[in-house]
């Protein structure tokens, strides 16, 4: 197989049926992609069955075998793991795995095989202790490659602050709306733990780290060995210097409890104010709007979403909102809660008072790095990380949203699914790149609004810029340009072709030749 080790577009999601498998041709290899239906998670492995001799592991059936997850041949019916390729019946007949994505709706492929199959030793020597300190997202997947990769390499201790099991917690936002119940983002169960031999200690949070004596101490009183430790505390919500804000009544956006409290706020009263016009404020706007409340959004910046995008677009952005009965107020600072122990309104810095039953802050988050601080990790914004995701201690390891690596920190869920397969190999002993961070794209998870950007959103001297609006239509659509590539995309009203703009941006494509159609997506530019 060709060098190039460069992540490759392969289709749409939803091309693929959960489920199923398709087979993909990446340079000159037939690789076949599965997308599962349980969490929506996609995996692949080699299309050739070794044992039957014939390119059909596409077409197996997808199962669970002792809680692996697996394909089994259609041919001879040997199951296949969909994370590490080894062959159940016959590990002599492993197969590769590779690294699988998705991202902005299409699944992306990256050709380099995934070492990860451990054939058992001869000899076995004892479980070492493994424990994490999140139940999040990040962390847990960690476990789940983990376990795939190396079942049998480490007792594995869970710590939670939160009383429930793992869940998809950027599902949030269509549980707010209604659209999902709490039930229907769960990844996993209590149950899912104690089959999987894990001890799960939710609803007790991990208050220090002793790295002298290798424990972890909980609030419950509870201490725990450690031989290696993984830090996956993710982030918390930033609550900007405002008088009242321990007044009932105020609330954040970042898990079930405060999902719980908004929902019991919209049945009992009328009137919300979200402080925050970034996705996370927009999507909780939009979430109790539709759950009947009069929402007013205050943004201390001067257009919403301003991170992602120029002012045209949060323009049409701000109507679109203002149509479903959603009023913004730009450059407005809010100063106070009011109310006595309840709250009753916002006073904002110029004067203005806005009633409001209902105070939601979604001001942006920052990493958790305060157990790390206290044990002496080196931290900057995050707890710093190399490669291979290790910390200052080489028995620590951190992923997900409590991380900084190479001056950056993150927050969508794919880079998180990156750091966690590089880490769970490291944990395993296997070989492999390390983190390497990619440009992502972002979307707005609110019904029925198409909205896509990714890189440069204000263009910089030297830079073209190209832009198409159609008031009327709703439909606008900016590509900025450097050296005649693409750096940067901005699509409001229809966003269908933000993974191609996207994917020409990534591979720094030579836009010379299709300049002029360039906005007209990529029909157009294929007839250049």
């Amino acid at each position: 197989m060709s060098r190039n080790t460069d992540w490759q577009r392969i289709c749409a999601v939803d091309d693929i049926l959960p489920d199923t498998g398709v087979c993909a041709l990446v340079e000159g290899r037939q690789i076949a992609i599965f997308r599962l239906r349980a969490d929506d998670s996609l995996h692949a492995i080699d299309q050739y069955d070794p044992c039957s001799g014939v390119n059909v592991l596409a077409r197996g059936i997808v199962g669970d075998v002792d809680g692996e997850r697996v394909v089994a041949s259609p041919i001879y019916k040997q199951h296949f793991s969909l994370t590490t390729g080894r062959c159940l019946e016959a590990p002599e007949h492993s197969v590769c795995a590779w690294p699988v994505r998705a991202m902005d709706g299409a699944v992306w492929l990256r050709p380099e095989p995934k070492r990860c199959f451990l054939p058992q030793p001869v000899s076995k020597r004892e479980p070492e202790d493994l424990v994490v300190i999140g139940n999040g997202m990040a962390g847990m997947r960690v476990v789940e490659e983990l376990l795939e990769m190396a079942p049998d390499q480490y007792r594995i201790t869970v710590f939670g602050a939160e009383p429930r099991g793992n869940y998809n917690r950027i599902q949030l936002s269509p549980v707010l709306a209604g659209d999902k119940q709490a039930a229907d983002i769960e990844l996993h169960s209590r149950e899912w733990y104690a089959d999987k031999g894990i001890t799960l200690h939710a609803g007790d949070a991990v208050l220090r780290i002793d790295r002298v004596r290798r424990r972890v101490c909980a609030a419950s009183g509870l201490e725990v060995p450690y031989d290696r430790l993984l830090l996956a505390t993710g982030s918390t919500p930033f609550m900007p210097p405002i008088d009242g804000l321990a007044k009932r009544g105020v609330t954040r956006f970042r898990d079930l409890d405060d999902v719980d409290r908004m929902i019991t706020a919209s049945a009992d009263h009328g009137r919300a104010v979200v402080i925050g016009g970034g996705l996370l404020g927009l999507e909780a706007a939009s979430g109790l709007a539709a759950r009947g409340m009069q929402v007013e959004v205050v943004h201390l910046m001067d257009r919403l979403m301003e991170r992602q995008l120029d002012h045209p677009a949060a323009a049409m952005l701000r109507d679109t909102l203002a149509a479903r009965g959603i009023t913004t107020h730009l450059e407005a600072q809010t100063e106070a809660v009011l109310g006595g122990d309840r709250v009753e309104g916002v006073r904002l810095a110029d004067g203005r008072e806005i009633a409001a039953d209902l105070v939601v802050v979604a001001a942006g988050i920052k990493p958790n790095t305060a157990l790390a601080e206290a044990a002496g990790l080196r931290c900057e914004r995050g707890v710093l990380v190399n490669d291979t995701l290790c910390s200052s201690d080489p028995r620590i390891y951190a992923v997900g949203e409590c991380v900084q690596h190479r001056g950056a920190t993150y927050g969508l869920v794919a880079p998180l699914y990156e750091q966690a397969s590089v880490c769970a190999r490291q944990l395993a002993g296997v070989s492999g790149s390390g983190y390497a961070p990619s440009t992502l794209g972002t979307q707005l998870k609110i019904s029925g609004v198409e909205l896509y950007s990714a890189g440069v959103v204000s263009p910089q001297p030297g830079d073209e810029d190209l832009v198409m609006q159609d008031a009327r239509a709703g439909i606008y659509k900016r590509v900025v340009l450097r050296d005649n590539r693409i750096a940067g995309v901005v699509l409001f009203g229809d966003a269908r072709d933000g993974n191609w703009y996207f994917e020409q941006m990534r591979d720094g494509v030579d836009i010379s030749a299709m300049r002029s159609q360039l906005l007209f997506g990529p029909e157009y530019c294929a007839a250049a």
